[in-house]
């Protein structure tokens, strides 16, 4: 939506940034009393951080099952509240949202199981460990288990960051990057269908393009041939349902 992001305080005066802060109270008295001051500007980013900490002091005491839940929960509010277009300026599909969408799939996934094997307890562990840092284990790490969370992540990630790009070119029209989308969203939409369940390359290689696109948008001297390279690669047949 449009907000205007500079704002002051009715009742102290006070004048802060509303993209920086994500609220409309001054953070200096309290008051919801605000006025903006500046021309509306498209804005879908939050301002919240990723908190693990819970999920992680569960570790000491709770069952894995438990703290998968709890770890699933918090990259779930996190991912709610994040959005790629701030004040205006697109940004990137960046590897901390990448990271929280994949805890909060796989997180799922394990509270939700009955037996949890040493592969998928170790690749949990270490989205654990370096989500909040935009750290995830490599896509030649993803336990067969854990195949199609990873693949749903993959294509929730890329959806979230997919509508944003097409609210952007709403004001900042490219006719080329607007069809790269919908081949994306093809590809997408074929991974959906399957449950997740496509190489671990594959879905990480549907997230590169996505990346290429917002690249290309956000820098002139970027073209948009890298997704189209990446796309080209991808083989609708390279399933592991037949595995």
């Amino acid at each position: 939506m449009k907000i205007r992001g500079e704002r002051e305080c009715q009742r102290c005066g006070n004048r802060w940034s509303y993209y920086e802060t994500g609220s409309v109270a001054c953070p200096d008295c309290g008051s919801q009393r605000s006025v903006g001051l500046e021309e509306r500007r498209e804005h879908t980013a939050g301002a919240e951080s990723l908190d693990l900490q819970p999920a992680r002091e569960a570790l000491e005491s709770e069952p894995l099952t438990t703290v998968a839940r709890l770890g699933a929960k918090a990259a779930a509010e996190f991912v709610r509240q994040y959005g790629f277009i701030h004040a205006g300026d697109l940004q990137a599909l960046d590897s901390v949202f990448l990271a929280a969408t994949e805890l909060r799939h796989v997180g799922t996934e394990l509270a939700r199981s009955i037996r949890i094997d040493e592969q998928a307890e170790a690749y949990f562990l270490a989205l654990l460990d370096g989500a909040k840092d935009g750290d995830r284990p490599s896509p030649a790490a993803v336990p067969d288990s854990l195949c199609s969370a990873h693949g749903l992540a993959a294509t929730s990630a890329v959806d979230d960051y997919r509508r944003d790009v097409i609210r952007y070119l709403e004001e900042h029209p490219d006719e080329q990057a607007r069809r790269v989308l919908g081949v994306i969203d093809d590809h997408r939409t074929r991974i959906e269908a399957l449950d997740g369940n496509v190489s671990p390359g594959e879905a990480e290689a549907l997230i590169d393009a996505t990346r290429a696109v917002g690249t290309a948008l956000r820098d002139e001297a970027t073209s948009i041939d890298k997704a189209r390279e990446l796309l080209d690669e991808l083989d609708p047949n390279d399933s592991r349902s037949g595995e």
